[in-house]
């Protein structure tokens, strides 16, 4: 109540229902490093371009650096980069990128520290949630998007898993087929051949309604994973790097060195080469195309150097990819880096402690497009379905960290006090609980804060079962038409499509 005796009505900020922890929330308050460490590190990453430089063989590639007045050595396939070179494709680059959803709710604006989670990665392996283990399928990714499609805190759908079950002339399309076919979410994949990049863009021209739609809202985009640490050039990758570029899609050069093996075992000399790495290729991709969608791929992990084994839950992995992002707000660059790796084969609690280090770091530093942030297990190799459901709450959780407190003249919440200390003391039924219970906090759907009693009389279901269970229900009635029937039978008609029509609906 009001000194007037009468119960005060919520302001309008309260009144209003917004998301709790809404996508492209800005990060950046996490600091790994400090501003002079950056510039040390960026220095000393054009240092090595100019100094060691990097390997790229006889090629259209080598040429375009040439032309551009690299200074080449033929005999050793090197071409080195001065800080000339260096600042002209920093001038040249997109500092923003779109990616865009196939409804405005879901688009991505990559760039400066707004922080989206989704999927990733190329697992081979999976979790059935039978609980055997088994090569992964084209269905999967499907299916996997579907169960993706109603995750909120997963903000976009890149593909998950390779599809063992076809051959390499077949993946491209697709897999994107699959992914586009399951969730109005932005959709990346790679390209496996340079040949197949047209007949993405004539794919996702006709789902985006043509080519000028496609341009101005572009609902797919790609990784090219370009570079072989340490400091060499794929050609096959770089060839469609290329095709991509020519497209006009948008581009992740992804490189991922390992901390001990194929970068420095010092954490800051493996950013000082994964820097001069992304710093070619944006010099590159520049000479080619002046401000194209260029997006920098940051995901640097390590091995454990006892066994010479992948590293992706550790604190190390953290804070590299923390620190990846100061690196390209330094630059303004968009950037993509990971999270949300376990080394765990189960979803168990080494899983959660992993991927809630790592997924909170990228977030709290302000990483902009953060993969692999749902669903992974055994160090990329395997994903499980019901992981995607607990990461989906765990992602949620570092989202509303991100958020933080906001204090405003209402939310100090001294008339507040006032009353409630003068009145009913407590403030459970005040109107300013009620309306800030949706606004100000989140309820994950599936962690449980039941009382031991009621948790028992719903079943007694661990973490890993609950969700078991919520996968099961969502996969058996969550079926969204991402495509139109129109859509698909134009599809259909234009390209080898091998996921059946019956795998697309409930079985009768």
């Amino acid at each position: 109540m009001s000194r007037s005796g009468r119960r005060r009505r919520p302001p309008a900020s309260e009144r209003q229902s917004k998301p709790v922890a809404p996508p492209g929330l800005p990060g950046g308050v996490y600091r790994p490093l400090s501003s002079a460490e950056v510039e040390r590190i960026v220095a000393a990453a054009v240092e090595v371009l100019e100094r060691t430089g990097i390997e790229v063989v006889e090629s259209p590639c080598r040429e375009v650096f040439r032309k551009a007045g690299a200074r080449v050595d033929a005999d050793n396939d090197r071409v080195y980069l001065d800080a000339r070179m260096v600042e002209e494709g920093l001038a040249r680059a997109a500092k923003e990128v779109l990616l865009a959803g196939r409804a405005p709710r879901h688009d991505l604006r990559l760039g400066g520290p707004r922080v989206y989670m989704g999927t990733g990665g190329q697992a081979v392996k999976i979790l059935d949630l039978d609980g055997g283990v088994r090569e992964t399928r084209l269905s999967d990714n499907y299916h996997i998007g579907r169960l993706c499609d109603p995750l909120e805190h997963i903000h976009f759908y890149m593909r998950p898993v390779v599809s063992r079950d076809l051959a390499n002339d077949d993946i491209d399309v697709n897999q994107f087929y699959a992914c586009l076919a399951a969730t109005e979410k932005h959709v990346m994949a790679n390209a496996y051949q340079a040949e197949r990049v047209a007949d993405l863009r004539a794919m996702a021209e006709v789902i985006a309604g043509g080519p000028e739609a496609l341009a101005a809202r572009p609902v797919i985009s790609f990784t090219a994973c370009w570079t072989v640490s340490p400091l060499r050039y794929a050609p096959e990758t770089v060839e469609i790097l290329d095709r991509l570029v020519a497209e006009g899609l948008p581009v992740v050069i992804s490189s991922a060195p390992q901390a001990g093996a194929t970068s420095p075992a010092a954490l800051a000399g493996t950013l000082v080469q994964i820097t001069a790495e992304q710093l070619s290729g944006v010099v590159y991709v520049n000479l080619l195309n002046p401000g194209h969608p260029l997006i920098m791929g940051c995901v640097p992990a390590q091995a454990d150097l006892r066994t010479g084994a992948f590293v992706g839950g550790s604190a190390e992995f953290a804070l590299l990819n923390a620190a990846c992002a100061q690196i390209a707000q330094h630059l303004e660059l968009p950037l993509y880096n990971s999270s949300g790796i376990s080394d765990s084969k189960l979803p168990d609690a080494q899983a959660g402690l992993e991927k809630g280090i790592t997924g909170l770091a990228a977030a709290l530093a302000g990483a902009n497009y953060i993969h692999h942030s749902a669903g992974f297990l055994e160090s990329l190799l395997t994903v499980a379905y019901e992981q995607f459901v607990i990461d989906n709450d765990i992602n949620g959780e570092i989202m509303r960290l991100l958020r933080g407190i906001e204090v405003t003249p209402e939310s100090l919440s001294l008339e507040v006090i006032d009353e409630v200390c003068k009145g009913p003391g407590h403030f459970l039924g005040h109107p300013q609980t009620l309306s800030r219970m949706t606004s100000e906090y989140l309820y994950p759907k599936l962690l449980d804060r039941d009382s031991r009693d009621d948790w028992e009389e719903k079943g007694g279901q661990d973490l890993r079962e609950a969700a078991r269970t919520r996968a099961r229900q969502i996969l058996a009635e969550h079926w969204p038409q991402a495509l139109s029937p129109e859509i698909d039978r134009a599809l259909r008609r234009r390209f080898r499509i091998l996921l059946p029509e019956a795998e697309m609906r409930p079985a009768a």
